[in-house]
């Protein structure tokens, strides 16, 4: 009878690694996405001030051209 509440109990405690185990891989994933856009968001912006600073130069080389 003592085996047998053993081996419940230890099925019992194996589940519960299990389930510990698939909740730390769904973070895991989570964060993998969570990390991706942010990557995504900051060569956005990466671009957006790349093409801020293109505008900059355009406009003062203009201002420049027509002081000539």
């Amino acid at each position: 009878m003592r085996r047998f509440m053993f081996v419940i109990a230890a099925a019992g405690l194996a589940g519960c690694g299990i389930e510990t185990a698939s909740t730390a891989a769904t973070a895991a994933a989570l964060k993998k996405q969570e990390l991706e856009q942010s990557k995504k968001t900051l060569e956005q912006a990466q671009q957006k001030i790349g093409q801020a600073m293109e505008q900059v130069e355009q406009s003062q080389q203009s201002r420049e051209a027509s002081e000539k």
